[in-house]
């Protein structure tokens, strides 16, 4: 329901774009549309393959990722100021929308290997910030601020049903607030976002225009919206209207109505996905379930919390709606992982774990 949703949402926000852009009102959707089709194949094939087989593969699904991501660096497509896709031409990959995957995968197995050595600092804490500071660093060098967030917000959570203790997760977050905090601030268009946050009346036609305009079309939808097509503010009132911005969209021609539907079935996903993981019968299966659910939940929360100026803009997509080729497949990806965990988390064969799980249920 959501792709669905997602689909004919980009469509009404991406048409006056496309219009202006590439003198055809289908480019998007068009393109949209190939991606939801590769995801579908994708999320088809996961549910279909034991999720365990991935615990083997961990390593290999890493060193690539990781190899990908340098690759970015070195001969990366520039668009926006920042450096983030791989391709040539139409046809592009953003790297670091499949990392936040791998890395659910590789940190599962890791963790799950580690068992109750997690609670050192020697073997699990200082390892742990290691592996998730080089996977940051490279996507920071991008720049991507946003992804990383979600990165680290995944592995902590993780971190945390593996069984942490309270002492190192009072550590990781002051240090992961302190490092967002400069983050934040050394970059000028960072800061300005921060401060727009703050105050984004300061500068209604600059810094805050974004801001600004997000809940002026929300609040001229009301609470059944102007129409589907309707809307104004996609006649270039928000920015990139059809990517970050499209829950304001969503928002303006459907009402709150829609709104609410649309959080409810992120919830309804949200608390289904941490159910897989609660009655997955090894670690590795209730650490990817969790990986998997928070990455999508927290995803959700920082776009529609900038969207509603709830917290500072991201420039992070929006799960299943925002458009975004590798950001749809990857998610779509993600849930079929997820599936699998559900199908084949009971079964006492294939490769099914023995032996009791030590993480948090």
């Amino acid at each position: 329901m959501l792709g669905i949703t997602g689909l004919i949402v980009v469509y009404s926000a991406s048409f006056v774009i496309s219009l202006a852009q590439f003198q055809d009102a289908n480019h998007y959707i068009i393109r949209q549309g190939v991606w939801a089709v590769l995801g579908l194949v994708l999320m088809v094939a996961a549910m279909r393959t034991d999720y365990r087989i991935y615990r083997t593969m961990s390593v290999p699904i890493m060193v690539t990722t990781i190899g990908a991501l340098v690759l970015v660096l070195v001969m990366g497509v520039t668009g926006g100021g920042a450096r983030r896709w791989l391709g040539y031409g139409d046809f592009s990959v953003q790297p670091a929308e499949f990392a936040k995957l791998a890395v659910i995968v590789y940190l599962a197995a890791w963790l799950s290997a580690k068992g109750g050595e997690i609670t050192s600092f020697e073997n699990g804490m200082m390892p742990f910030v290691v592996i998730i500071g080089s996977i940051g660093a490279l996507i920071m060098l991008e720049p991507n601020l946003g992804t990383t967030l979600i990165i680290v917000l995944i592995t902590v959570t993780m971190f945390w049903v593996a069984g942490a203790t309270l002492r190192q997760m009072l550590v990781l977050l002051a240090a992961g607030f302190a490092a967002f905090l400069l983050l934040a601030t050394v970059e000028g268009y960072r800061a300005d976002r921060l401060s727009t946050f703050l105050n984004p009346n300061a500068d209604p036609l600059g810094h805050g225009f974004q801001t600004l305009q997000t809940l002026i079309a929300m609040g001229n939808g009301g609470i059944t919206g102007l129409g589907l097509g309707a809307s104004r503010a996609k006649f270039f009132y928000i920015p990139e209207s059809h990517t970050d911005g499209v829950f304001a969209i969503l928002g303006e021609e459907l009402g709150i109505v829609a709104t609410t539907a649309v959080l409810l079935l992120y919830m309804t996903l949200m608390v289904r996905g941490f159910q897989v993981a609660r009655r997955a019968r090894d670690n590795f299966g209730q650490l990817v379930a969790t990986g998997i659910t928070t990455w999508i939940t927290v995803q959700a929360l920082l776009n529609i919390g900038g969207i509603t100026g709830v917290i500072p803009l991201t420039g992070v997509p929006l799960p299943f709606l925002s458009y975004g080729g590798s950001a749809l497949a990857a998610v779509m990806l993600g849930i079929g992982v997820l599936v699998s965990i559900s199908r084949f988390g009971a079964d006492k064969g294939g490769y099914a774990e023995r032996g009791t799980k030590v993480g948090r249920r």
